[in-house]
Parts: C-alpha cells; sequence; structure tokens
C-alpha cells in the first residue's frame, strides 16, 4: 500500500491497517521460519508498510495537539 492510500485514511482506520499489516508480517515471518514462504521479498516490503502506519499514525497525533 503506497503512502497517498495510507494519508487518506482516518487515524483509527490507520490503528486497524496496522493491526492488519503486523498480522501478515508474523504470519510471514513464521511461514518463512518453517521454509514455506516463497516470496521472501514480502518480509521487507510488509515491514516498510509497518512504518509507514507508524509514521502517518504519529503525525496525525502531532497534528491534533
Amino acid at each position: 500500500m503506497n503512502a497517498k492510500e495510507l494519508a487518506a485514511l482516518s487515524e483509527s482506520e490507520l490503528e486497524q491497517k496496522g493491526r492488519e499489516v503486523r498480522g501478515e508480517l508474523f504470519n510471514a515471518r513464521i511461514r518463512h521460519s518453517t521454509g514455506q514462504l516463497e516470496n521472501t521479498a514480502l518480509l521487507g516490503k510488509l515491514k516498510k508498510d509497518v512504518a509507514r502506519v507508524e509514521t502517518l499514525l504519529t503525525e496525525k497525533r502531532e497534528a491534533a495537539k
């Protein structure tokens, strides 16, 4: 998911998206450790998605102060 799409989401939607992406990352890590993950680039992509969501959440919370 790109930053423009994420920026359009509200704070509560971003929190929900963050939980979803973290869950996907957890599952990908488990699949990687058991040798079932074919696309290992997915791990990096999901890590970056988590960082994007966290960055936007921080920016929205700071702007609300």
